[in-house]
């Protein structure tokens, strides 16, 4: 069972991000069809985390009412029909498809996280979590390799529909499980009365109000790697279009690799706010180098180091959610996964305009990463904060049951 839930969770979210990121695989195609420039077309991740945003706050009580498992259809009947309305040729139908899925996206990790809390042993979180989240950069591997291919061979539009097929496909075998994942669900929470309701659990808790604005700080980092690598390569440093792309896959692959040792070195370890600490140095020293790259450095040297730093900055992600479900109150994961992931996607919505804004004033994007290294040490002084809450809290704790 262990891993038939470790599949499903990927799979689904692998399908979120496939989804989000295949109009930006073929942007050309959709702008000449919509009327817009092909950078336009990048604004519609935007759209996506927007949408994720407003399911994030309501995915902890959504999770309890309906069930893991029913969540988890729910989240796939969104994002395949955000699919289907985006292959109508109009910007404002494409814009609301967008939206739409986003609020699929959103609801892909409250209904995991309770999963694989409940099922996978807790001293194996951190690389089962990671394992999870691999599914993240897999989808945009398999988005970038197939959606030009789909967009010849059948069209954009037939593209986009085979993902609505994939996802009622992925409804229909998630009924098999249904009954036993959702099992202990309670019809009766009201999910719009308390739409806040992860947010206080997360900020009533210092330690996981800090492990959230942590996650702020990492995926806006997340994000301007992978965003921005080609721009960086061709701009500053003299590569080709086509060397650049390969760079760029070679930093999701990296990514893959990064999330699942991340996560065994925190299970090795016993303390993933340590793990997470290592990977915010790693990264800081790794911005640093990029910062001080010149046309001059070898391209394997700067290929290579490229790699090195998204090991971590790509990395972090299943070590920082294994980490929620340690910190937060049995009864309340899916509200703190839901809680935190409000605070990790505003970290993607202000990462992109915010290195937007600093390439323009500074002029290249090498000082960019000196600014990046310094947003990873912040978050190296938000995990001291965050283990001295846990300690005091778990101080608290203790007392608490000597005198009960």
């Amino acid at each position: 069972m262990p891993y038939v839930v470790l599949l499903s969770t990927t799979l689904v979210l692998a399908f979120s991000s496939l989804v989000a990121l295949f109009p930006a695989a073929i942007a050309p195609e959709l702008a000449s069809v919509l009327g817009i420039s092909s950078a336009t077309i990048g604004l519609q991740v935007s759209l996506i985390f927007a949408g994720a945003m407003l399911t994030s706050l309501v995915g902890g009580p959504l999770t309890r009412r309906l069930g893991p498992c029913r969540t988890s259809q729910l989240s796939l009947a969104l994002l395949g029909g955000g699919a289907a309305l985006m292959a109508v040729p109009a910007l404002p139908t494409f814009a609301l498809a967008s939206l739409i899925a986003g609020l699929g996206y959103g609801m892909t990790n409250p209904p995991a996280s309770l999963l694989l809390v409940r099922f996978t042993p807790p001293e194996r979180r951190g690389l089962i979590f990671s394992l999870k989240q691999s599914g993240v950069p897999l989808g945009g591997v398999i988005a970038g390799a197939s959606a030009p291919f789909l967009a010849l061979a059948v069209g954009w539009q037939a593209g986009l529909l085979l993902l609505s097929t994939i996802a009622l496909l992925g409804i229909a075998a998630l009924q098999w499980p249904r009954s036993r994942w959702d099992d202990q669900r309670d019809p009766r929470t009201s999910w719009l009365a308390t739409p806040f309701s992860g947010l206080v659990v997360v900020w009533q808790q210092r330690s996981l109000r800090y492990v959230a604005l942590l996650s702020l700080c990492f995926s806006a980092i997340q994000l301007s790697v992978s965003a921005f690598t080609v721009a960086l390569l061709v701009e500053d440093l003299g590569f080709g279009l086509v060397e650049a792309g390969l760079v760029m896959s070679g930093v999701q692959v990296s990514g893959v690799v990064g999330r699942i040792g991340w996560g065994g070195i925190g299970d090795r370890l016993g303390d993933r706010l340590t793990t997470l600490a290592i990977i915010a140095c790693t990264t800081a020293v790794g911005a640093l180098l990029v910062a001080n790259m010149t046309p001059e450095w070898p391209k394997w040297l700067v290929a290579g180091l490229l790699g090195l730093l998204s090991l971590s900055s790509l990395g972090w992600n299943g070590v920082y959610l294994a980490e929620i479900t340690h910190l937060a109150p049995p009864r309340h994961v899916a509200d703190a996964a839901g809680g935190c992931l409000v605070f990790t996607y505003g970290g993607v919505l202000l990462g992109l305009p915010t290195v937007t804004i600093l390439h323009t004033v500074l002029g290249d994007y090498t000082t960019v990463f000196t600014i990046l290294a310094g947003i990873s040490l912040l978050g190296l002084w938000l995990i001291r904060k965050a283990r001295l809450a846990r300690e005091g809290e778990a101080k608290i704790a203790a007392r608490a049951s000597k005198t009960s």
